[in-house]
């Protein structure tokens, strides 16, 4: 690593983790206001605890850490300027991009972990942590999730499960399977003590399958020999743990697999309901971008606030941030109302503030 780029990385890196921990606290000491005397009288260890705050805030991490960048950023850069180090640098022959590199590399990498904790650490974590809240901080009430009900149209299947003992929903507890044709006659039912996925497939132990007529009557088993299995396997049922927690999830703490994939198995939607699912799965898919685009306007004005004046470069970057939050929202209710189609209502915004972000670097350069 070359020393310029070293350098740049030490004096961009301390400010971005004093706003980082300064956001993640200012969170914290908010949610003690509320919790703090139920959290002691609970006397959770602290790993539990420390496992609570970490699955309360990270549904909040996709806009701290923008935040906390364009912070970073702005401080970097006018720090630069008021020493004329860029100056400096640039007589040296030394870049503009080479001086920056640094910082988008940086705010690539924070994008990237920001799409890691919204797709794999936010859907199990930040619901385990509402559930928490909500039974008052009693740890056997959410040692195990009750009382599932999953109905999946394009099947025509029921699952009600009265237990899930792990978090990704692999082993069910006292199941019932309901299969219903197009007309909705009932076709079978499967009943089971419990259900475990394991390689793709559901397999029931103690399952007691009905069969039943056109008329809805219980008829005789069809394979009596395959149902009366202390163990069977049922290749056909192809619901997937992660669709039937989905459903019994708060949305927003879905991942963007699941609720793409909760979208197209559910024809039945409003078309109401489809346009503010898939607004809601694509807004998430770029939320990331945040943390480029934003970083992207605050170089410029970093620079702008050493060069000219320290007010105009900081209010300048911070309209431009509350600016692309704003568009957000404005083309998040025109998608719900369906005045803009969903999927390009959630690009939007960072489209437009990627040239805006762009034009104004560019003429840093």
């Amino acid at each position: 690593m070359r020393l310029l780029t070293r350098y740049v990385l030490r004096e961009f890196l301390v400010p971005l983790g004093y706003c980082l921990c300064g956001f993640v606290s200012v969170y914290v000491l908010f949610e003690l206001f509320g919790s703090f005397a139920r959290l002691m009288e609970a006397k959770l260890p602290l790993a539990v605890v420390v496992r609570y705050f970490l699955g309360y805030l990270s549904p909040f991490f996709m806009w701290l850490a923008p935040a906390a960048l364009m912070l970073g950023t702005l401080y970097t850069m006018w720090n630069f300027c008021r020493h004329s180090e860029i100056v400096a640098m640039r007589a040296s022959g030394i870049s503009f991009i080479a001086i920056v590199k640094p910082l988008l590399c940086v705010a690539g990498l924070m994008a990237a972990f920001v799409a890691w904790v919204n797709e794999c650490y936010v859907p199990a974590q930040a619901q385990w942590a509402k559930t928490l809240r909500d039974e008052r901080f009693d740890l056997k009430k959410v040692e195990r999730v009750d009382n599932i009900v999953y109905c999946s149209p394009k099947t025509g299947r029921t699952w009600t499960v009265d237990g899930v003992e792990d978090d990704e929903g692999r082993r069910l507890l006292d199941v019932k399977v309901t299969e219903d044709g197009p007309d909705g006659r009932r076709i079978r039912s499967v009943t089971a003590a419990s259900a475990e996925y394991l390689d793709g497939e559901w397999w029931f132990s103690g399952a007691t399958v009905r069969h039943y007529d056109a008329g809805g009557r219980e008829r005789p088993s069809p394979t009596p020999a395959l149902d009366a299995l202390p163990v069977r396997v049922f290749p056909e049922f192809r619901d997937r743990p992660s669709d039937i927690l989905l459903q019994n999830r708060q949305w927003s703490y879905n991942s963007v697999r699941g609720k793409l994939r909760f979208i197209r198995s559910h024809r039945d939607l409003t078309p109401e309901q489809r346009r503010k699912f898939t607004y809601n799965a694509w807004a998430q898919i770029m939320a990331p971008f945040a943390c480029i685009v934003i970083t992207l306007f605050a170089i410029p004005a970093g620079i702008a606030s050493g060069r000219q004046s320290v007010f105009r470069g900081i209010l300048g970057a911070i309209g431009m941030f509350f600016a692309f939050y704003g568009l957000t929202i404005g083309c998040m209710v025109a998608a719900n109302s369906g005045w803009i189609p969903p999927i390009p209502a959630a690009i939007l915004p960072d489209v437009v503030f990627l040239l805006l972000g762009v034009r104004a670097f560019m003429r840093q350069r």
